[in-house]
């Protein structure tokens, strides 16, 4: 089994209240190989909602080292830390050894995430949910 990114299944849970479906994760769902998660929704968060951007790495935020601050300023990390956590324990309950997750997302990026200045700068760093999965031995590639 594979956890995925709810947005490339074809979900409308991205931050936008869109969807970034992948034809190759789509397929994927149908055929009962991959979970579709959101931790940002899992975590509380309604879609839509303002973008949000990282104030330092995931793997900085899951230490208690940065935030996670929408637009407006608010401080949404409860919310994101909550999010992982809850991706993980759907992982270990379906048995996912990798993940394929949203690129660039605050949560879900691995190795390059918007770097907190809402000016489309990308920094090196993963989500915090992507750090999270990736410290609790799970596989995670972007698309």
């Amino acid at each position: 089994m594979i956890l995925v990114s709810k947005c490339l299944a074809g979900f409308s849970c991205r931050y936008d209240g869109c969807s970034k479906p992948d034809r190759r994760i789509t397929e994927l769902v149908s055929r009962g190989l991959a979970v579709p998660v959101c931790p940002e929704e899992l975590g509380g968060l309604t879609t839509p909602r303002l973008p949000t951007e990282l104030t330092a790495t995931g793997e900085q935020v899951l230490l208690g080292c940065g935030r996670a601050v929408m637009r407006d300023g608010t401080d949404v990390t409860r919310e994101f830390i909550n999010g992982a956590y809850a991706a993980l324990r759907i992982a270990r309950d379906c048995g996912a050894e990798r993940a394929i997750l949203k690129a660039k997302s605050p949560s879900c990026g691995n190795g390059l995430i918007y770097d907190g200045s809402f000016t489309g700068t990308l920094k090196e760093g993963s989500g915090v949910a992507a750090a999270l999965l990736k410290k609790n031995g799970i596989q995670v590639d972007t698309v």
